[in-house]
């Protein structure tokens, strides 16, 4: 029996593997539903991570992987062989032996059945791996430069900067560059330009040219992002704070010679905290930024300044042609002339020459040229386009102010003519008198927001610097004449309210009906070579609260005055008017009365009857005798008043004036020529006064050789002119203890004084007491000619000087004039970290600057002026120092 048991083994494996056979039969079905499910899921991965790594090839602008390209390609294949699979099975399932369900093809069914579970296990395989992939796509190599788009057309207008920008990336000495200029004048596109050159295969300079958009306000995270993105610094090289990413980026960008080029800066940006390694070591990396603000080029201490202006005739008008089309040119002989004179309207300014030329495209007769240049001069927003594509675009800066103060504060400026220079002190002492900063109850708290305001407005480029404040009273600002038509059109209620604003400047004669129409008006302002017919009957004006008149000669019609009932301004400032009519005395809302610079030699006794006054300014007035007896201490509500460079008062009635004004409970601002020494004892024995004045002139006071001020003051200007006898200068503390000028007391701290002129004091021999003037901003000194050092400083008590006090570190501007023994300022260097300007001229014996190391490092720094023959005279005690100023002295 020993042959049985091998026979049994054998069939019994026999019958476990047809079993088994059996058994994958029996389950194909079941597998196969699984693997077309499976198959599936392995689609919807696919189709996912083609999706991922087509949005990131696409819009990232990445490559993918190898591996997920070999899997996309794998898992493509796998989808082809699991359908032929599924074909053969169905196949395999039609052949089945009739009335049964057994295959004919037991072997060949077998084999597919076998396959099914190794293809199932394949497809999950394939499905996990997809699932997990963590990157699909990595950034390509970075190229040098990323282009920019630009109109087909070459850009007009900005061939010169271009080459002078392009001219300096060139120069190893100039490592950063600022463009700035008005809105909508083309630095954008010019900055453009200049990437787009880095395109031309031949430029191999540089290893990269990073472009941001910094844009207002600026977001330090966002500009890091977009550097970021340039460099291509992985994720887990990107964590941590602020900090952590500068240092990144900075270490990356030192091992690079690059090009960043900044757009839209509104304010100086911290390159450093961005992660922007310092220039030079020679590396001859640049940085080239636009900005509406030169003030921000200094702030970004820009080694070269570029500002695009507008555009020249020759170019606006070959821009404004070029987008109006030939068709419309040729249309009519005479439209090419009148072409001209609608690009001169635009003053070169490229978004309205654009817009207006848009406008004028689709007019092809002369009359319809001639009905818009009408329109443009005289009622801008009837030109179509304007309101829609050029002013609501300028207008964007304005809906962004923050408040409505701030907003009326601005469309007030549109009262000064076009191209007019605005003084800035004149403008906010305005915005107070009509009311737009009552919310501070102190004038010099109004001042401040004021001159914020006027900041703000140049940052938003609504305003333009229209000079430097080099003088105390010198910053001026303007406006572009577009912005100008602009500020007329939103303050009209977009030209909803023609007689709203009436601003008339140098339109000769202004007819009597056209003045009656004014009725509507809420400011009116005549400006320059303007008059008005003779009326017959007084003009009513219900709703004015504004007039400013500024004019050579102007003669107010009798009555003129009669018909104001909410009237809150008048300013007559520099008119030659000789009398001032007496109705003036019936306003009773009235406020705010500027005569300055008028021919007026009496003043009515009716104004006594402005009890709501609460600005009077009369500036250098030639009255003839005193002001009319109690009629300053009668304005009851008078918070101001101000009386420089008077020419006709006697010492005892520049007492009685000063009585008056001690009386008044509101009066806080006080600015007065004094000429005598009663006159200034008086004003520093009253707490109200001393407490109140803010200018302070003191001239011609002939036989004073002493003059004590008296310490706390509030005085933030002080002349002293003309006092040939004076020769010293004491300091008296509000308990009337005598200090000597020389070195008083710290606690008499002139905290207030901004402004010192001094001239013609032969007497004098220093100015020690303006250690205790921190802030003192503008000193001008001139024909004191026994002054030897500005701050003497003996080795015994110069100790006391240097103690905690920051002296001339606020100081703007310094001029020192015709002083042939001046020899110092003072002996030891100082900072000087807020100067700007420095005059000499006329002093011989001064060899030497206090000026330390830092001056260098100063951004506010701009010239140093005088003779070429002194500053060649100069010794110095580190010539290092020398070579760094050299290139900020400008010979007279």
């Amino acid at each position: 029996m020993d042959f049985v048991s091998p026979v049994l083994e054998v069939a019994s494996r026999i019958c476990n593997c047809v079993g088994d056979r059996a058994d994958l039969l029996r389950r194909l079905p079941q597998n196969l539903k699984s693997l077309r499910t499976e198959t599936e899921k392995l689609k919807n991965v696919y189709k996912d991570v083609k999706e991922r790594v087509e949005r990131e090839e696409n819009l990232e602008k990445k490559k993918r992987t190898h591996v997920v390209d070999g899997w996309i390609g794998r898992a493509e294949a796998m989808e082809k062989e699991v359908n032929e699979l599924l074909d053969r099975c169905d196949e395999e399932n039609q052949k089945k032996c009739f009335g049964t369900c057994c295959p004919r093809n037991c072997r060949a069914s077998y084999k597919l059945a076998k396959m099914v579970p190794e293809k199932m296990d394949a497809v999950a395989e394939l499905q996990s791996e997809g699932s997990n992939f963590q990157e699909v796509a990595v950034p390509l190599p970075s190229p040098l430069v990323i282009e920019r788009p630009l109109e087909e057309k070459p850009v007009v207008g900005l061939d010169s900067p271009f080459r002078e920008v392009w001219g300096l990336l060139q120069h190893k000495q100039v490592g950063s560059i600022g463009i700035y200029g008005m809105g909508g004048v083309g630095k954008t596109t010019l900055l453009k330009k200049i990437n787009n050159k880095f395109l031309q295969s031949s430029i191999k300079a540089f290893d990269i040219v990073i472009w941001v958009v910094v844009s207002r306000p600026t977001n330090l995270e966002r500009v890091q992002e977009t550097i970021r993105s340039r460099l291509q610094i992985p994720d887990d090289r990107w964590k941590g704070s602020e900090d952590d990413k500068a240092t990144e980026i900075c270490r990356i960008l030192k091992t690079k010679k690059f090009v960043l080029l900044l757009d839209d800066i509104w304010e100086p940006l911290d390159l450093l905290r961005v992660g922007i390694p310092p220039l030079g070591d020679g590396n001859q990396s640049k940085i080239v930024f636009t900005t509406r603000s030169a003030d921000v080029c200094g702030g970004m201490a820009a080694q070269k300044s570029i500002k695009v202006e507008c555009l020249e005739e020759k170019e606006a008008l070959s821009l404004f042609q070029a987008k109006v089309g030939e068709d419309t040119l040729n249309s009519h002989p005479d439209i090419p002339k009148l072409a001209e004179m609608v690009a001169k309207e635009c003053k070169g300014l490229p978004l309205a020459l654009i817009v207006i030329a848009r406008a004028m495209a689709s007019a092809q007769t002369p009359e319809e040229w001639e009905s818009n240049l009408q329109k443009l001069r005289l009622y801008p927003k009837d030109v179509a386009g304007t309101e829609n594509d050029l002013f609501s675009v300028l207008a964007f800066s304005y809906d962004s102010l923050p408040d409505e103060a701030t907003k009326s504060c601005f469309l007030y400026c549109s009262l000064f003519p076009e191209d007019y220079k605005i003084p800035s002190k004149h403008v906010i002492q305005l915005w107070i008198g009509e009311g737009f900063l009552d919310e501070y109850d102190d004038i010099q708290e109004a001042r401040n927001q004021g001159g914020k305001i006027i900041q703000m407005l140049k940052h938003a480029c609504l305003l333009e610097v229209g000079s430097k404040p080099f003088l105390i009273d010198g910053e001026y600002v303007k406006m572009h004449d577009v912005i100008h038509d602009m500020a007329l059109w939103l303050a009209c209620e977009k030209g909803k309210k023609k007689y709203k604003f009436v601003v008339k400047d140098g339109v000769g004669l202004v007819s009597a009906q056209e003045v009656h129409k004014w009725k509507d008006a809420q400011r009116i302002a005549l400006w320059n070579k303007t008059s008005i017919e003779k009326l017959k009957e007084p003009p009513r004006f219900p709703n004015t609260e504004t007039i400013i008149v500024c004019m050579k000669r102007f003669m107010f019609a009798s009555g003129f005055f009669t018909n104001m009932p909410i009237i809150r301004v008048l300013d007559f400032s520099n008119v030659k008017l000789y009398t001032l009519p007496v109705e003036i005395g019936n306003l009773a809302t009235l406020q705010y009365l500027n005569l300055s610079g008028t021919r007026i030699k009496y003043l009515p006794i009716e104004l006594k009857n402005l009890k709501k006054l609460r600005f009077l300014i009369m500036d250098g007035l030639p009255l003839v005798g005193p002001l009319p007896n109690q009629m300053v201490s009668s304005f009851s509500s008078l918070q101001l008043f101000s009386m420089k460079f008077f020419s006709y008062m006697s010492p005892t009635d520049v007492i009685m004036l000063l009585e008056e004004l001690e009386q008044l409970e509101h009066i806080n601002d006080i600015s007065i020529e004094l000429t005598s020494i009663q006159s200034i004892q008086r004003l520093f024995e009253s707490h109200k006064l001393r407490r109140s004045t803010t200018f302070l002139r003191l001239t011609r006071c002939y036989g004073v050789n002493q003059v004590q001020l008296v310490s706390p003051s509030c005085i933030k200007e002080l002349v002293l002119e003309r006092c040939y006898e004076l020769e010293e200068v004491k300091i008296i503390h509000f308990e009337k203890q005598a200090v000597p000028s020389k070195f008083p007391n710290p606690q008499c701290c002139f905290i207030h004084l901004l402004s010192v002129d001094i001239n013609g004091c032969n007497k004098l021999l220093n100015l020690n007491w303006l250690i205790h003037a921190p802030k003192l901003q503008h000193l001008r000194i001139s024909m004191c000619k026994n002054i030897e050092k500005v701050i003497e400083d003996e080795r015994s008590e110069g100790s006391e000087i240097k103690s905690g006090l920051s002296m001339f570190s606020r100081l703007v501007c310094l001029s020192l004039n015709n002083m042939s023994k001046l020899e110092s300022i003072y002996e030891h260097p100082l900072p000087f970290p807020s100067l700007r300007r420095i005059t000499v001229w006329g002093c011989p014996r001064l060899k030497k600057l206090p000026f330390d190391s830092s001056i260098c490092m100063s951004k506010n720094l701009e010239n140093i002026i005088g003779r070429q023959r002194w500053w060649d005279g100069l010794e110095w005690n580190d010539q290092t120092l020398m070579h760094n100023l050299t290139p900020y002295f400008q010979p007279l």
